[in-house]
């Protein structure tokens, strides 16, 4: 999979979500809740990036809450500098717009604090991400900074 470019200078405004969904950095004592969850309901590696998204000061990491129920995050700044991801919503509350949310809460950080573009690595839907933030496909880019990984 190809990674992506944003401009980040263009980006939309946050959609409006429930009210009683938030998104807002990790924090540290809750590393438990989110490894877990993310372990659960994807991979192991993004436990990785999610634990150095966590040490960093502030969090790189964003959650969706509802009340005490995580249901989604999303890193940045993390694998490197300007990328976004890993980013994953729970299955039983995917549909209400928090994988938009969650990609553009992380866009809108990675603009504040100086980037004019953002990169989404081996993007996955990228038709979504074009929908959504105006990503463009960065040629020749498949073999990225994941190519040979260990595994």
């Amino acid at each position: 999979m190809p990674d992506m470019l944003v401009p980040l200078y263009r980006l939309p405004r946050m959609p409006d979500l429930a009210p009683d969904i938030k998104i807002r950095p990790a924090l540290p004592f809750e590393s438990h809740v989110l490894l877990a969850f993310v372990g659960q309901h994807f991979s192991s590696k993004w436990v990785d990036e999610c634990t150095v998204a966590l040490a960093a000061r502030p969090s790189r990491v964003l959650i969706a809450t509802e009340g005490s129920r995580l249901l989604g995050f999303a890193c940045f700044d993390v694998t490197c500098r300007g990328f976004f991801g890993p980013t994953g919503v729970d299955p039983e509350a995917r549909g209400k717009g928090l994988g938009k949310a969650l990609l553009l809460a992380a866009l809108h950080r990675l603009r504040d604090e100086g980037f004019a573009y953002g990169i989404i690595g081996q993007a996955g839907p990228m038709a979504f991400y074009e929908q959504v933030c105006g990503a463009v496909v960065i040629p020749n880019s498949d073999d990225g900074v994941f190519d040979n990984a260990l595994v």
